[in-house]
């Protein structure tokens, strides 16, 4: 009789802005074992190790077994079930972040197809989803060594797509893009100046970003600095000007305004909130 068992680690801080683990983790099944409906928040891969189970998505019901893989995408209602005879047995990882995305458009995953079947180098990614959970932990090293591993599984799924559209201009424009805040979110950029680094328009732009992460550069580049906000506040004794002035605010103001938007709360009571300690 086969053992039933489930081995799961959630990360309670994710510190890294391109790419960062949610959860890791595998599991046998009982039979007819089931999550949903429901939906997540993040991107989660499933791969089955053995047996079979079924995924729902948009009114479709795919079955899969041994050496299959599913995607969930974030907030999107789906229902997950291992089957009544030999249900299933998998690994998964969730994961967040603004390189996901347009790494997964790279792969032939899709929202019209968001399952693989026979997944090929499929052996090598169950390796690497069992060296993702070895990683575990949530000291800083720990959050670097696990996304590091994720990168090269999700890389194992594009050495193995068919897709022909994994270098389209859409994804290029939009990691350069990236690459550009990243290296001077702390200077007053523009969507403009953005756009002239790439080469292209400022529509252009927008319409890459729209498609490849739904959301424009603008509120990319706002999001981005507000998680470094969020970093310094809880991890630094800046005061709230000098962090503004980190991050590409020329006004304390502003920046308190719009870090209230996103965050609910003023900079202050966040740096408050997230120092008390247990």
């Amino acid at each position: 009789m086969n053992q039933i068992y489930k081995n799961s680690y959630k990360v309670t801080e994710k510190g890294l802005v391109s790419l960062c683990v949610y959860n890791v983790g595998f599991q046998k099944c009982d039979p007819l074992y089931r999550w949903g409906p429901g939906i997540r928040n993040h991107y989660l891969i499933h791969y089955v190790i053995s047996g079979s189970g079924f995924y729902q998505l948009h009114g479709h019901t795919y079955e899969l077994h041994a050496k299959d893989a599913f995607l969930v995408y974030p907030n999107t209602e789906v229902l997950y079930y291992a089957a009544k005879k030999d249900p299933w047995e998998y690994a998964w990882v969730g994961f967040t972040g603004s390189d996901a995305s347009m790494i997964l458009n790279a792969t032939d995953f899709s929202p019209d197809c968001p399952v693989i079947y026979k997944v090929p180098l499929g052996d090598d990614i169950h390796r690497q989803l069992l060296h993702i959970y070895d990683a575990r932990g949530n000291e800083f090293e720990h959050a670097v060594e696990m996304t590091g591993r994720l990168y090269t599984m999700l890389a194992l799924f594009l050495h193995g797509a068919s897709r022909s559209d994994t270098a389209d201009s859409a994804n290029t424009y939009v990691q350069k893009g990236i690459e550009f805040i990243s290296a001077n979110y702390s200077y007053p950029i523009t969507v403009a100046e953005i756009a002239d680094y790439i080469g292209v328009s400022r529509s252009h732009l927008f319409r890459s970003f729209e498609t490849v992460l739904g959301q424009s550069p603008k509120e990319y580049l706002t999001e981005f600095r507000m998680k470094q906000a969020c970093y310094l506040l809880e991890h630094s004794d800046l005061s709230i000007t000098a962090i503004a002035n980190s991050l590409g605010f020329d006004n304390g103001l502003y920046f308190s305004k719009t870090f209230h938007k996103q965050k609910g709360m003023a900079p202050k009571d966040f740096r408050t909130k997230t120092r008390k300690t247990p």
